[in-house]
C-alpha cells in the first residue's frame, strides 16, 4: 500500500459490505472497510428477530422467486456464492446451522451475535482495515475511473475500486439512510422508484380502527392481494397478526409490496384482501366442519358449540359478520347464516389502505438500475472501478433468508471482481 491508498474501498459494513470486505481480502486485495456507525453489523445483528437468519436452504430456483426483486438477475452471482456456499462459509468460521420451517437458516446458538462476531472476526483475521464512526461525503470519481472516497471529516483514502454497500432507505437506526443512491448518481447510474417493502400493511378499517382484533394471531392462513378488476394480483401463505393500525406477519410482509404498486398502477386509494382462514379445507369441507360441530352439541350457544373453530375472539367477530347471535341454540341457527359464516371464514374481506413507511419496512424495493450493472462482477458499466452489492441495488427478497442471500452473494461477487481489478491495474499509480 502507499499511505492511505488501497486495492479496494469498502463502504457500509452490514451483511453485502461484511461479505464484500471478506471477498476482497480473500482474493487478495488490500482492504479498508468504512462504517460511518460506531459497530459494524447492526442490521444483520437485529435479523431474524435478532437470531439472524443467514440463508435459506432452498434449491436455486425456489431462492430466485423468493427474490421478487429482479431474481433472476442473480443467477451469475449465485454461480460464485450460492446459498449453498453461505452455508459451507459460515460452517467453516465454526458455526453451526439449523434448518427451520420453509428452510430458514440459523445458528444454533439462536443468536445474531454468534453470526455478526465471527463475520467481523473473519474480517479482521484477514487484514483488512476498518474505520468505524467515519461517514462518508462522497466517492471520488476522475476520468470515468472511482479513485476513493473523501469522508466528512475532510481524510481522503484512495483506492483502485471502491464498493458501496450502504444498503437501502429501511430500518435507518442501523444506518441504512440512502446514502449510496447520490454516489451512484455523481458516477451516472439512474435509480429506480424507491418503496417499501416487507413492511407490514395498514387499514381503516372501522374493526381495525376500533381494535377489536388487535393482538389475534392467525396461523397457516392464506392472504391475497386483489386489483381493482377482482382479479388475484398474489396469494402467500403463512401466519399474520392483526395490529391496530392493520396487518403484520410473515404472509402480510410479503403482500405488501403487490399493495403498494397496485395502489400505484391503479391510482387508487384502496385495494382489497381477502384471508382464507383454512387454506387446507376447500369451501364445501369448510360448510361440513361447521355443520359436524353443530350437530356434536346441538342445544349448546353458537359460542360454545363453534368454540374449536376460531379463537375466541376472532369467533365472535365472525358470528357477527354473519349475523349469527353468539347465545343463539346451535341448532336453531339458520343454514343459510351457516353457509355465509363458512364463506366469510373462506374470504375475510379486508380493505387496505397502504403500509407502513419506507423508513418502518424491513426491506427497500427499487435502487440502483441494474441495466448499469454487470451480473458477473456487480460492477457499474458506467464507471471503472466501481461496483455495488445488496440493498443499494434494485433487487430485493422476501424475509425468511432470501433478502440475506441476496446480499452475501452480491457482496461476495462484488469483492472478488474488486479484487480482481486491482490485480489487472495493479501499475495505476493511486493519485
Amino acid at each position: 500500500m502507499n499511505g492511505n491508498a488501497y486495492d479496494c474501498i469498502v463502504i457500509g459494513g452490514g451483511p453485502s459490505g461484511l461479505m464484500a470486505a471478506v471477498s476482497a481480502a480473500s482474493h487478495g486485495a488490500t482492504t479498508l472497510l468504512i462504517d460511518k456507525g460506531d459497530k459494524l453489523g447492526r442490521k444483520l445483528g437485529i435479523s431474524g428477530g435478532g437470531r439472524c437468519n443467514v440463508t435459506n436452504a432452498g434449491d436455486l430456483d425456489t431462492i430466485v422467486k423468493h427474490i421478487p426483486g429482479n431474481g433472476r438477475f442473480l443467477y451469475s452471482a449465485f454461480s460464485h456464492f450460492s446459498n449453498r456456499d453461505i452455508i459451507a462459509f459460515f460452517e467453516e468460521l465454526g458455526i453451526r446451522l439449523k434448518e427451520e420451517d420453509r428452510g430458514r437458516m440459523f445458528p444454533v446458538t439462536d443468536k445474531a451475535k454468534t453470526v455478526v462476531d465471527a463475520l467481523v472476526g473473519k474480517v479482521r483475521a484477514l487484514g483488512v482495515d476498518i474505520r468505524v464512526n467515519a461517514p462518508v461525503d462522497r466517492v471520488l470519481y476522475e476520468k470515468g475511473r472511482a479513485e476513493g472516497v473523501l469522508l466528512k471529516s475532510g481524510e481522503t483514502f484512495r483506492a483502485k475500486t471502491v464498493i458501496i454497500a450502504t444498503g437501502g432507505k429501511s430500518v435507518p437506526h442501523t444506518g441504512s439512510t440512502g446514502d449510496g443512491y447520490a454516489w451512484a448518481e455523481a458516477a451516472g447510474h439512474t435509480i429506480t422508484e424507491l418503496y417499501p417493502t416487507e413492511v407490514p400493511i395498514t387499514s381503516a378499517e372501522p374493526f381495525i380502527r376500533e381494535k377489536t382484533l388487535q393482538g389475534i394471531s392467525l396461523r397457516d392462513i392464506e392472504l391475497t392481494v386483489w386489483d381493482p378488476k377482482g382479479k388475484r394480483i398474489v396469494t402467500h401463505d403463512g401466519d399474520m397478526i392483526f395490529t391496530h393500525f392493520g396487518i403484520s406477519g410473515p404472509a402480510a410482509l410479503r403482500c405488501s409490496q403487490f399493495v403498494v404498486k397496485a395502489r400505484k398502477k391503479f391510482e387508487t386509494k384502496h385495494i382489497l384482501l381477502t384471508i382464507d382462514l383454512f387454506p387446507s379445507l376447500n369451501a364445501e369441507q369448510t360448510k361440513e366442519r361447521i355443520a359436524e360441530l353443530i350437530q356434536a352439541e346441538p342445544k349448546k350457544t353458537a359460542k360454545n358449540a363453534l368454540r374449536s373453530l376460531l379463537q375466541e375472539r376472532m369467533l365472535l367477530f365472525m358470528l357477527q359478520r354473519a349475523g349469527i347471535p353468539e347465545d343463539q341454540q346451535a341448532d336453531q341457527i339458520p343454514k343459510a347464516a351457516l353457509g355465509t359464516l363458512a364463506d366469510r371464514c373462506k374470504r375475510f374481506e379486508l380493505w387496505a389502505s397502504g403500509t407502513l413507511s419506507i423508513e418502518e419496512a424491513f426491506v427497500t424495493g427499487g435502487g440502483v438500475n441494474l441495466k448499469e450493472i454487470d451480473p458477473r462482477t456487480m460492477g457499474s458499466k458506467l464507471t471503472e472501478g466501481l461496483f455495488f452489492c445488496g440493498e443499494v441495488l434494485d433487487i430485493h427478497g422476501y424475509t425468511g433468508g432470501y433478502n440475506i442471500t441476496a446480499a452475501f452473494a452480491t457482496g461476495y461477487t462484488a469483492g472478488k471482481s474488486a479484487a480482481a481489478y486491482a490485480a489487472e491495474n495493479a501499475g495505476l499509480p493511486h493519485k
